[in-house]
Formats: C-alpha cells, structure tokens, sequence
C-alpha cells in the first residue's frame, strides 16, 4: 500500500496493523572506499550539504573510511569494495545498492556519474554469485529512485519513509516499494532545499525516529512521523541537520552511529534520551567525507 498524505497515514497505521515482526537490523554491512576521493560536480547540482571550492584530501579520506570499516566490523561483518576515480560518488553506495533478504536491488540513478555506478559488475556479481542473491536492476526504466538515501526503511515493520525529490519520483517511489516488499510506503515531498531523505530522517531498529522537520515540504509529515513512533522521536534543528545529525543509522537494535561531527551536534539532552530508548552512541571522524555531500549513514550498504 502507497499512501501520499498525513491524512491516509495516520489512517492506516497502527501498531496492530503493522507489528515489528522482520530483523530490524542488517546482517552485514558492505562499504566503497574512496579511492581517488574528489567532489562530483553533477551531484552538487542539487545537493546543498557541497561546497565545491573545498580542497579535499583524498589520503585523509582513505583513512576516515578505513577507519569507520574498522569500527562497524566490531558490531557485524563488513566488507569494503574497491572505489574508482571515475565514480567519486561510489564512497556513498546505499543511493545505488540495497538488500532485501535474497535480493539486490540497483537503483535507477538521476546523474550520469552514479548511472555509471550502478553498472559495475563486481557488486551485482558478488551478490548474485557468491550469497545466491536475485539482481533486480530498477536502472533501466524511465525513472529516478536512488533507494536508502530517498527510501528511508523500518525494517521491522516493512514500512517506507520516501522523499520525493530531484533524486526520486512517484514512478521510482512504486517500483522501491515493490522492490523492497514493503508492507506500506508513505510518499511525501521534501523541502526544495533537500536531495535525499537519510539526511533528514533516521529510523533507529524500528523502535526511534530522529527527524529534521525543517527538510520537509509540509511540517505535518515529520510529526505525523514522529507520532507513529510514540513519543521516541529526536527532532533536530537546522544546524543539526546540515552536521548531518540525521544521517544515522542503527547497525544493531542496542547502539546508533553517528559521524564524530553530527554527534557533537547533538544535545546533551537528545544524547540521554538515545541512552534511555537502549541506544549506545557510535561515532567515527568523517569530516573530509562529509566534504562530498554525505555522511556516516550513505557510507553504509546493508545486507538483509
């Protein structure tokens, strides 16, 4: 089921409706260095978190990446594919491969440099080849979903947060909800400034939201959102936001990651409450990545 307003939303969702009753979390992880690290200009076209006067070090973001691979293989196994100059985006692979149990889904990609993403064949080869997994390729229609990063998921429950925006339209929006079997999937438009929803919502295991009302076209949405949750919810101001404070993700229903930055942005009041709902708060240094548009959480591909 497809819903496009807080009206219909609040309607059909209930507890009873849709119980936690799928792992909330992934399995594994899987990463994408950023080897020959740089700015894509494409992407900056609609992504306002890049500045592309910012001298970046690609050394230094070999090392954050490494680093962050090193500290999510303490939670679950991670495993890091290799990046390619020709694809700098590749850093950020959630908006181009995700998982279902059995399947990969590839997205369909609005820019050029992430299409060329989305081709590889090592990636689709080492699902398909090595973990048994179907590859359903979304890429080829005429249609833009870039999946986790527009698609925010509770797993749980089989529900679908999706922005539409520059980076996904109502035809991409269908397509992820099949793709993902998603039991519901409420549609909605993100505010002009914003380019994917994961930096805007998080949905921690299924049981916490942290929500940036400000990246939303209609403030309705976020508190409809927060509501659904009751009461577990983090609502970020827009400096928080733009420290990517919403670009989180849940890696096991007992901790939450975090960059070091979008951690410190973080109130002391927000962190206790993390603490309380059994969130341990994670953090790596990922500044110079960040410098690209993305953070922690669009590092991160999940397998289901």
């Amino acid at each position: 089921m497809i819903v496009t307003s807080v009206t219909e939303f609040l309607a059909v969702f209930s507890e009873q409706r849709f119980p936690m009753q799928a792992p909330p979390c992934a399995r594994a992880a899987f990463l994408c260095s950023p080897l020959g690290f740089a700015l894509a200009t494409q992407s900056a076209q609609d992504n306002r978190y890049m500045d592309l006067s910012q001298h970046v070090d690609p050394a230094r973001a070999l090392a954050q990446h490494a680093q962050l691979a090193a500290a999510l293989s303490q939670e679950l196994p991670v495993i890091t594919f290799p990046g390619d100059p020709a694809t700098p985006d590749a850093v950020f692979p959630n908006n181009v491969f995700a998982t279902i149990h059995g399947r990969l889904i590839v997205g369909a990609m609005r820019h050029a440099v992430r299409q060329r993403e989305a081709a590889r064949p090592d990636i689709r080869a080492f699902f398909r080849d090595n973990l048994g997994y179907e590859v359903l390729d979304l890429s080829g229609a005429a249609q833009v979903a870039e999946l986790t990063g527009a698609l925010v998921i509770d797993r749980a429950r089989g529900i679908g947060f999706c922005g539409l925006s520059e980076r996904c339209d109502m035809a991409g929006a269908r397509a992820m909800h099949d793709a993902f079997g998603l039991n519901l999937t409420f549609c909605f438009e993100l505010a002009a400034s914003e380019y994917h929803t994961n930096v805007v919502l998080a949905i921690l295991a299924g049981r916490a939201a942290v929500v940036a009302p400000l990246g939303f076209a209609d403030a309705a949405v976020p508190a409809a959102i927060a509501q659904v949750y009751a009461g577990r919810a983090i609502t970020l101001d827009d400096a928080q936001k733009t420290a990517f404070a919403g670009n989180a993700i849940a890696l096991t229903p007992g901790s939450v990651w975090f960059s070091a930055v979008a951690a410190a942005a973080l109130h002391s009041e927000q962190r206790q409450q993390l603490q309380a709902w059994g969130f341990a708060l994670r953090c790596v240094e990922l500044d110079e990545i960040e410098k690209a548009g993305g953070s922690l959480r669009c590092c991160v591909g999940e397998i289901f």
